[in-house]
């Protein structure tokens, strides 16, 4: 099943196109201010659309539809999840991001180094380009499950399949954020958001088109089946999706991706004032709410015309497969060709900032303190190295996924891996915030015991014992909540009896 010449060339001319934007803003990356942080000079609208379209990559595309398609106990209580978000991006405006906007930072791990230390902020970055390489490569994995409908290979005489469409996305990715920097990953991530945003809202629309009963009867039959659904108010720490999990651990978690996640912050020091950055973050949550629910919506469409006997392919399909499916079976040609480079879109403009910042990381909290006399340009040439990096180590992650071929939902996962170490980094950032942090020790000491505990409640759902995989001692949301609270007490306790250690010794 691939897509008619008319879709595959709206598809080659998109990833064309945002080769070229990159070779566009090459001739502007003079010093690691223009090519890290956009010389600070860029308004809090395009701040938004950069945050959003960064965090919305192709597994919110092609993920998040599933989650209200699947056939059994697929609603739209993933929207709790968002609610928690909003919460969550309140306090990081008022309380993290002043830290960040007092000083001339270029990597948020600049506020622990003052803090706690060089030890600290190297072991935080690191934790960053590990979760980073992680989550993304996952993310660059899905997309590549959409694109090998999409037999690009016909064009350069290549067998087609997943394997080549990973190289080709990472590849394009890697060449326009290597030649542009943080500019063009922010106007790449306007155009991207842009095709997005409209190539969901053109899905749904389809969606009704093919429904006979059109809206009236996606409301009855997605009503019949439960698809509705918003709020689960009963109370379990094994189930993802209840309003508990929702606003407090999407609070914790959405404190932990935007206030202590470099991908994130970077965004915030390219604006122009702490208001602008203040007000960008806000917004962003209430933008990707409505985000979720469209997508949301989308796969209960499809789930409806799966009951109507419309839509037979996706019958037995993984939740993860059925949009792409959807994309290249049902939707007419000229559209197909837009949804797909929507999905590229994505993934790309997650990608694209992922390696922005992690080559960021490297040259800012480990490169550059211990070779500080270096001219700017070195130092520029050395964040073009590690952007091509770190894309290779990402794609290295989306083939080991593609082997793996696990049946859980991409987006779970994804999140399962940035709730894992983001909470750590956060309660870090919480213990930095205080007016005596304690000691760089006691703080390193309690990051460890805060992984140790995220550690022995996510072990028992990957672990097997004997035939039987165990039932989960915690759902995912709050991972973040018990990494940052762990890492928080036991910093705040060792330090109390540091003195006392120190003597014993």
């Amino acid at each position: 099943m691939t897509l008619a010449p008319p879709d595959l060339a709206v598809v080659a001319a998109y990833l064309v196109g945002m080769t070229l934007f990159g070779v566009w803003f090459t001739r502007s990356q003079r010093d690691l201010r223009t090519y890290f942080v956009g010389d600070r000079n860029v308004g809090w609208f395009m701040v938004l659309i950069s945050i959003v379209a960064t965090e919305t990559s192709a597994v919110t595309f092609l993920s998040v539809p599933g989650l209200g398609f699947k056939p059994d106990g697929g609603n739209l209580t993933f929207l709790q999840l968002a609610f928690g978000y909003v919460v969550g991006r309140v306090l990081v405006a008022w309380v993290l991001l002043p830290q960040y906007m007092s000083g001339d930072l270029f990597s948020a791990y600049e506020v622990l180094r003052k803090r706690f230390g060089p030890g600290v902020q190297r072991v935080a970055s690191g934790l960053f380009l590990l979760t980073r390489t992680v989550a993304d490569g996952l993310r660059l994995f899905l997309t590549a499950l959409l694109l090998q409908y999409v037999d690009l290979g016909r064009f350069v005489g290549v067998e087609w399949g997943v394997g080549p469409a990973i190289v080709t996305v990472g590849a394009v990715t890697i060449v326009y954020t290597y030649l542009g920097g943080m500019k063009a990953v922010i106007w790449t991530d306007l155009i991207q958001f842009v095709i997005k945003v409209a190539g969901a809202a053109l899905a749904g629309v389809f969606v009704l088109r093919l429904l006979p009963g059109g809206w009236d009867q996606f409301l009855s039959a997605g009503d019949a089946a439960g698809k509705f659904k918003l709020i689960e108010p009963a109370f379990d720490a094994t189930v993802a999706f209840n309003i508990w999990a929702g606003v407090i651990g999407g609070a914790v978690f959405s404190m932990a991706s935007h206030g202590a996640d470099q991908l994130m912050v970077q965004r915030y020091l390219c604006a122009r004032s702490l208001g602008q950055a203040r007000l960008a973050l806000v917004l962003s949550g209430f933008t990707v709410l409505v985000q979720f629910l469209l997508f949301l919506l989308v796969g209960v469409g499809m789930f409806v015309l799966m009951q109507a006997g419309l839509f037979d392919e996706a019958v037995g399909r993984k939740p993860d497969e059925v949009f792409g499916l959807f994309i290249v079976s049902r939707l007419p040609t000229g559209v197909a060709g837009v949804l797909v480079a929507a999905v590229l879109a994505a993934a790309m403009s997650t990608l694209s900032s992922s390696l922005n910042s992690s080559a960021n990381a490297v040259v800012t909290d480990f490169y550059r303190p211990l070779r500080p006399h270096h001219s700017e340009g070195w130092y520029v040439l050395l964040s073009r190295v590690m952007t091509a990096g770190w894309g290779v180590a990402q794609m290295g992650v989306a083939f080991a996924a593609y082997r793996l071929n696990e049946d859980k939902s991409v987006v779970e996962r994804v999140l399962a891996v940035a709730g894992f170490t983001t909470g750590l980094l956060l309660g870090l950032f919480l213990l930095g915030s205080l007016k005596r942090p304690p000691r760089s020790g006691p703080a390193l000491v309690g990051m460890v015991c805060g992984f140790a505990a995220v550690l022995a409640a996510w072990l028992p759902s990957v672990a097997p014992v004997l035939a039987e995989p165990p039932a989960p001692v915690l759902a995912w949301p709050w991972f973040a909540p018990l990494g940052a609270g762990t890492t928080v007490l036991v910093a705040l306790v060792v330090d109390r009896l540091w003195p006392q250690l120190a003597k014993s010794e």
